[in-house]
């Protein structure tokens, strides 16, 4: 019986003992880590083999790896042998459309996990492919010489709010983590959003993500 070496990443202690616990009903499956932050996760990645890594899209901390979109491209990147799962609360489709570009197996709502780990852990273990709730392809900005010249007005307060709000974040989630109030940040990003000449969050998301501007 083929086994998988499995490596789970997430922030929040619980939901590393409920995923773990999923992960080990099926004896075809092996956990051999659990990673509460970037760093420690490709220091796991590094340091063994892995068949399978289970992370949360999220996991907030300083690291030269980052989070969210950066983190997973790193993984896809340097560990391409590496199959992931990415467990996550966003359902913006740009950001799924991303993962999905970026090798990503599934995108697991953390509202489903239960039933989605399940289903997909089967799908991996007999070689199938993964069925993903993803979106549908999203269409994109159209490009232009200027965007590149609208991107350098931003101020450096203006480009940390885009990098985090692309990496998944909300106005409050980005405020607690700057410490500043939401209200500051909110006026920030929509500051950002009139240099950038984009009218929604949809349309920011595709600038910054198409443009590969947060690598």
């Amino acid at each position: 019986m083929e086994t998988f070496n499995v490596v789970i990443a997430d922030d929040h202690p619980i939901v590393l003992l409920g995923v773990r616990e999923l992960v080990e009903r099926d004896r075809r499956f092996n956990v051999v880590g659990e990673a509460v932050c970037p760093d420690g996760l490709i220091e796991l990645l590094k340091s063994q083999a892995v068949d399978l890594l289970i992370t949360d899209f999220n996991m907030p901390g300083d690291s030269p790896y980052g989070d969210g979109l950066k983190l997973v491209e790193f993984v896809t990147r340097h560990f391409p042998e590496v199959k992931v799962l990415v467990l996550t609360m966003i359902s913006n489709p740009l950001i799924l459309t991303r993962l999905q570009e970026l090798g990503v197996l599934a995108v697991i709502q953390k509202s489903q996990l239960h039933v989605e780990i399940e289903v997909a852990l089967k799908a991996i273990a007999k070689g199938n492919r993964v069925r993903s709730k993803g979106p549908a392809p999203t269409s994109v900005l159209n490009d232009g010489a200027d965007l590149d010249e609208r991107f350098s007005r931003l101020s450096p307060k203006e480009h940390e709010i885009l990098r985090l709000f692309v990496q998944g974040q909300g106005v409050n989630e980005i405020a607690r983590g700057l410490n500043r109030s939401a209200k500051t940040i909110s006026t920030q990003k929509i500051s950002a959003m009139r240099k950038l000449e984009v009218n929604s969050d949809q349309e920011l998301l595709a600038y910054c993500i198409e443009r590969n501007l947060f690598k």
